[in-house]
């Protein structure tokens, strides 16, 4: 097949505006998928994205088109909409030629649909503006129709409408996708293809998704990782329709997999290239890195699962190249895992694997950011725990991740969000109006503070109508210091945080409170403080456990009584003096699951 017949593109838009239901409706309209077989988001595989009616994780599919005389392969790949994934998105960008542009009619462009669209035309995409949802009753077509031709500075002609419940203006996008979008190009006749995700299988080991630039990949081929050096055979190829089907080989332009049959973790990294065997050819740009943006422990309830746990976070870390994490050991906890996660939403996902896919119970700390530390010697290091963060008298400055963020809300909620983004130490940055007179506003703001809750107040404030999206903005001083929780006068880490100074002792008084409720009463008086720059900023005494010494005497003198009333006294005394409370693990998990 020639390579001007094949067209690969993707679906990008902001979260919940569409994609998975028109990609529905396309793989219908192409008669890839029987109607006996179709459901609703039939490329949203895992249990969790049909839960919660998101795309988690990107899906490629292979359709055939006429079109005039001629036969196109169309590839597809779905992508995610939340923020947190826009690391997907960027690596399906890079194993295609063009996007379709998806706008809600109902809703107009949102914050996530402007990050997407500039992430787009960064990589030189062909993009194609498409309405959804123009059979809503809600639908304001000719007012979305106008914003968008704003947006894009293109004639509202050229703007599609569609609709994936009905399949209204599939088949003319299908046509356009073939007319607008450029087919692929070679370079070269020798092998090489990009590998922009793979997954792993008990049987058949890691299988790679690539876009084959050049040549063509055949089963039975030496192959090798450009980057790890590692050879390996090809087990079999194939082409995603949606479930893998098996063929002879893939050529330049198309996307499928390579099933490799390696089983080690470590070797295969996404935005490698696969070459021959014995290529000298240079390595196709890959992608950078994926960096956490959060931090949290994961401890296993019982310390008998920790293998368990171990397996499962390698076996995830196979299935999502952008999780990271390292082990680590807690006084309280035991042993568990410090993991790295792309945002507050990509952590809960993880976390649930965890607990559904693997069957573990585990406990997970509140999440951290990472902060750049310079010592009084002029020594910088990173600090991602508060266990690591050190005192008040070390530090000479303290940097933090900042963020700029963009938020598109109707203006009546202006106050209201303006007000949450001063609760945030955000900084605004500026206020717009956009065509149909919603609020576009620019902002600033810690990185921390962005994973307080943010989101979900803000859409409290304004009754679920605003939309975020935000990119990293660098590194800004710091108004942060540790906060400490002291166990009759001695500091319980698991309980240490890195608060703003602005919070810090709302935060000590609270996480004092928190702990006399539940803390088991001992032999003596407990103390429990909260400590910050050298000082007790809250404190509480949790009662000791009394017994009645006396209650076995029946008379005589008062002197007796006395002398079992002292010896208990001195026996306090004693035992606080060499106190030392052992949190009960029951208690850490009470306070981590009410925050």
């Amino acid at each position: 097949m020639e390579k001007k017949q094949i067209r690969n593109f993707s679906i990008i838009a902001h979260i919940d505006h569409g994609k998975s239901t028109l990609a529905d409706r396309m793989l219908e309209v192409t008669g890839t998928v029987p109607e006996r077989k179709m459901k609703d988001q039939l490329l949203d595989s895992m249990d969790l994205e049909r839960e919660r009616g998101i795309t988690i994780k990107m899906q490629p599919v292979c359709m055939n088109w006429s079109f005039g005389d001629d036969e196109y392969i169309l590839n597809l790949i779905d992508t995610p909409g939340h923020i947190d994934f826009s690391y997907e998105v960027s690596r399906a960008l890079k194993a295609v030629e063009g996007v379709v542009l998806l706008v809600d009619a109902t809703q107009g462009v949102q914050a996530q649909t402007l990050s997407v669209l500039e992430l787009a035309r960064e990589q030189g995409l062909a993009v194609i503006p498409v309405l959804s949802k123009v059979d809503s009753p809600l639908a304001r077509v000719d007012e979305i129709t106008a914003e968008i031709s704003i947006l894009l500075d293109i004639d509202e002609g050229d703007i599609l409408s569609t609709s994936g419940k009905t399949g209204e203006g599939v088949e003319e996008l299908l046509n356009t996708v073939v007319q607008k979008i450029p087919g692929p190009q070679s370079e070269v006749e020798e092998t090489r293809a990009l590998i922009f995700d793979f997954q792993y299988s008990d049987h058949r080991g890691i299988v790679l998704f690539v876009r084959v630039v050049d040549g063509e990949i055949r089963e039975g081929q030496k192959l090798k990782f450009s980057a790890a050096g590692e050879t390996f055979e090809a087990k079999e190829v194939g082409i995603f329709t949606p479930n893998e089907e098996a063929k002879a080989s893939i050529t330049a332009g198309e996307i499928g997999y390579v099933v490799s049959g390696i089983k080690k973790p470590g070797i295969v990294g996404v935005g490698d290239t696969v070459l021959n065997a014995r290529s000298t050819l240079e390595a196709l740009d890959g992608y950078m890195e994926p960096r956490p943006v959060i931090w949290a422990s994961v401890y296993p309830e019982s310390q008998d699962d920790l293998p368990t746990l171990r397996q499962s976070l390698e076996r995830l870390r196979l299935m999502d190249s952008s999780l990271s994490y390292e082990e680590e050991s807690s006084g309280v906890m035991g042993r568990g895992f410090r993991c790295g996660f792309l945002g507050m939403l990509h952590m809960e996902i993880i976390t649930e694997r965890l607990r559904r896919e693997f069957g573990i119970e585990i406990i997970v700390t509140l999440p951290t950011t990472v902060y750049e530390i310079t010592n009084k010697k002029g020594e910088v290091k990173m600090v991602y725990t508060p266990n690591n963060f050190p005192d008040d008298g070390q530090v000479d400055l303290i940097r933090e991740e900042w963020v700029t963020a963009t938020i598109i809300a109707p203006s009546e909620y202006m106050g209201g969000i303006l007000q949450i983004l001063h609760e945030h130490e955000a900084v605004v940055i500026t206020t717009d109006t956009m065509p149909d007179g919603r609020a576009n506003i620019v902002a600033e703001m810690p990185l921390r503070e962005m994973m307080r809750n943010f989101f979900d107040k803000l859409k409290n404030v304004s009754s679920g109508f605003a939309s975020l999206s935000y990119t990293h903005g660098g590194y800004k001083d710091a108004e942060v210091t540790r906060l400490d929780i002291l166990i009759a006068e001695e500091i319980a880490p698991a309980f240490s945080r890195i608060v703003s100074k602005r919070r810090v002792e709302e935060e000590g008084r609270e996480m004092v409170a928190k702990l006399k409720d539940l803390l088991p009463r001992q032999q003596f008086v407990l103390k429990i403080q909260a400590k910050t720059q050298g000082r007790i900023i809250a404190g509480e005494k949790l009662s000791a456990m009394r017994k009645d010494v006396t209650a076995k005497l029946y008379g005589g003198d008062v002197t007796r009584k006395n002398k079992l009333l002292d010896k208990q006294k001195k026996g306090k005394k004693k035992a606080l003096s060499r106190a030392k409370v052992n949190v009960p693990h029951e208690v850490f998990m009470k306070v981590m699951r009410s925050e």
